[in-house]
């Protein structure tokens, strides 16, 4: 998982919920980074994400975990 990261770029960990998730964001499962993928609503605010290399993880609304996300700078 290593990817050349832009210029004026910073890589932050945030505490994420089933509403504040997104595309890119990489979370650990099992002690391995993720990446999420692509994003699925489910019925009740949750939301199932998918990985880049496949692994499946539903967020119920009171989830909370800790991603790593690349926000860019102005």
């Amino acid at each position: 998982m290593n990817r050349h990261v832009p210029r004026g770029t910073v890589v932050t960990n945030i505490e994420i919920t089933s509403t504040t998730v997104r595309r890119g964001d990489i979370i650990q499962v099992g002690g391995r980074p993720c990446q999420v993928s692509d994003l699925f609503q489910l019925s009740h605010g949750a939301k199932q994400l998918l990985s880049e290399s496949g692994e499946l993880l539903t967020m119920h609304t009171r989830t909370r975990l800790l991603a790593v996300r690349m926000l860019r700078r102005r």
